[in-house]
């Protein structure tokens, strides 16, 4: 009969493949740090002895803690694939990362889905999938794909698949909708989580929210909606991304009585970010400076979310679990000095042992299917007979993904068109849909909040359904933008005064790209420059990701998509003029 080689390495009878001696181990299980030795064999925790090692490591008294756990990430949000994603969140101690692939999903469907799983199979970085809820966000946009409870159940039984994503259609769960409620039995059928995604819910529209299956929510932007949430049974997702930064506003509202109930996430956070401030150790950083103890952070970086999603084998160091571990310096830094993955060293002092091969895409570097634009794409025209009418307006908070619905009065022609020239310091914004040709272009107006000035930026990433969204404050700029933004493929362009100062190609579904996380990161750090210093964007805005944010027509107040101004409160299309 075979012997077991764990056991044989546990028990001391076969050498372990590594043993990481006086470190300070974080139990996060009693809340208590001890000092001791840790050892692994078959990608697995050992035990505390000091079990002869083929490989030994001397901590030298530094906190040896549980992989972090990125709760709720869409990876096409850092503008990489998977391999290149893996490449810049392993080094920050990231070891797990529940993602939502909804933004590929929208653009290529089922076959965005299956490029994820198999470009993210055999990562040190483990990936699992929260299989997209709504394709399209809601049945009003123009998705590149629609995803029905019967396509989801064809990829659910993938060992990667965790569960089901954001349930942005809360519209569809209270009023019933049969396929909605079916995405949903198909998940808890399995046994899996279903995230939620319920901006400003409460009361009986909460209750029946939760009562639904839904078990979770990253969209709290208040103690009052985290307090709510809680109180239903939710798990709740502290969020720190790119434009969306709400966890000092939560973390007043973590208690040692609730925080067991709390994780962490990123949502959506862009590469130079990730390089600069980093990714859950900038969480474990953040929530430790604004006074939360060391030991609730960390639970809430690792074993929170281990439980909330149900991965039993990972979470804390302890016996039979997966090795993947956290070697850091200090509990105010949390700066990663080594990172071992199923037991294996990915990551050493900020850098990785051993670059990653990335997956072909494919057919999906073909995804900009745009129609041939009019002679002017972007005209609006208002009612005639006097020189002034009175309009609906995007309007910007301050790094929130909320907008405002403002009245302004603007200036009009003799035909009743809008002309930027009559109203300085308004800016046009329009969607136009790239999946089909269809031709759909809808056209609204942005207000001063947004800053630009002296052209026009247009991109290809436009959640959720990733149509193209450009603002600006001049059409044929705006038009050159977009122009060339097909031409390439996908990505971001900037145009000013008839020609295009600079772009960055995102050819993976006009979302991702291959290249290295450096490179991308010095192309968009050197795109925000010209943001600022060209077009003189506001600083309470990042450009490109508030851009983005403002065709997503299921956070409020009102949003754009290729159809026209959509009222997130009243759900339903306006017109731009009252």
């Amino acid at each position: 009969m075979t012997k077991d080689m764990f056991i044989e390495q546990a028990a001391g009878r076969a050498e372990a493949d590594l043993r990481i001696d006086n470190a300070m181990v974080a139990d996060v299980f009693s809340g208590e740090f001890f000092p001791s030795s840790v050892s692994v064999g078959q990608g697995r925790i050992l035990g505390f002895s000091r079990l002869p090692a083929r490989e030994v490591v001397d901590a030298g008294g530094a906190y040896l803690l549980p992989g972090f756990i990125d709760g709720h990430v869409h990876i096409e949000s850092s503008m990489l694939c998977p391999a290149r994603f893996a490449e810049l969140v392993l080094p920050r101690g990231t070891t797990t990362v529940i993602a939502d692939p909804h933004e590929i999903a929208n653009v290529k469907g089922a076959e965005g889905i299956r490029y994820m799983l198999e470009a993210s199979r055999g990562l040190p970085l483990d990936v699992r999938i929260m299989l997209p809820s709504c394709v399209p966000a809601l049945p009003i946009e123009d998705a590149g794909a629609v995803l029905a409870a019967a396509d989801l159940a064809a990829l659910s039984d993938d060992e990667k698949v965790a569960g089901l994503g954001e349930m942005m259609n809360v519209q569809g769960v209270l009023s019933g909708e049969p396929d909605v409620l079916e995405k949903i039995r198909g998940a808890r059928a399995r046994g899996r989580r279903v995230d939620g995604h319920s901006p400003g819910l409460t009361g009986a529209g909460l209750d029946i929210y939760s009562a639904a299956g839904v078990g979770t929510d990253h969209e709290c932007t208040t103690v009052e909606e985290l307090r709510d949430r809680i109180r239903r049974g939710m798990y709740v997702l502290l969020r720190e991304g790119s434009a969306s930064r709400d966890l000092l506003r939560l973390l007043p509202c973590v208690t040692p009585e609730n925080s067991r109930r709390c994780l962490f996430c990123t949502d959506d956070r862009q590469p130079a970010d990730i390089l600069e401030r980093g990714h859950m150790d900038s969480h474990l950083r953040i929530a430790v400076a604004a006074g939360l103890d060391a030991m609730s952070a960390i639970r809430m970086a690792t074993l929170n979310a281990a439980e909330c999603y149900g991965l039993r084998d990972r979470g804390a160091i302890a016996p039979g679990l997966r090795a993947d571990l956290v070697l850091v310096d200090d509990l105010r830094d949390f700066q990663p000095l080594r990172v071992w993955t199923g037991g294996c060293l990915a990551a050493e002092n900020g850098v990785m042992k051993t670059p990653l091969s990335s997956l072909d895409p494919g057919e999906l570097r073909h995804s900009v299917n745009l129609a041939p634009l009019p002679e002017q794409p972007f005209i609006l025209r208002l009612s005639s007979g006097a020189a002034s009418r009175k309009v609906r307006v995007i309007s910007l908070l301050p790094h929130s993904l909320v907008t405002e619905c403002r009245e302004r009065e603007v200036q009009v022609d003799s035909d009743g068109v809008f002309e930027l020239s009559r109203n300085p310091g308004m800016l046009k914004i329009a969607v136009l849909e790239r999946h089909h040709a269809g031709g759909k272009i809808g056209v609204g107006l942005l207000d001063g909040s947004y800053g630009l000035s002296g052209g026009a930026i247009a991109t290809s990433v436009a959640h959720d359904s990733h149509n193209i969204v450009v603002a600006g404050d001049d059409d044929a700029d705006m038009k050159l933008a977009v122009e060339e933004l097909a031409r390439i493929g996908g990505g971001v362009v900037m145009a000013s005064r008839g020609k295009v100062l600079d772009s960055l190609p995102l050819p993976i579904g006009g979302l991702m790209s291959d290249k290295p996380a450096a490179e991308v990161a010095d192309a968009l750090r050197r795109l925000l420059g010209l943001a600022r210093a060209h077009y003189h964007i506001s600083a309470d805005a990042d450009a490109f990701m508030t851009l983005s944010f403002l065709a997503l027509p299921v956070i409020p107040h009102l949003k754009i998509t290729a159809r026209g101004l959509f009222d997130v409160d009243a759900f339903r299309f306006v017109s731009v003029e009252l």
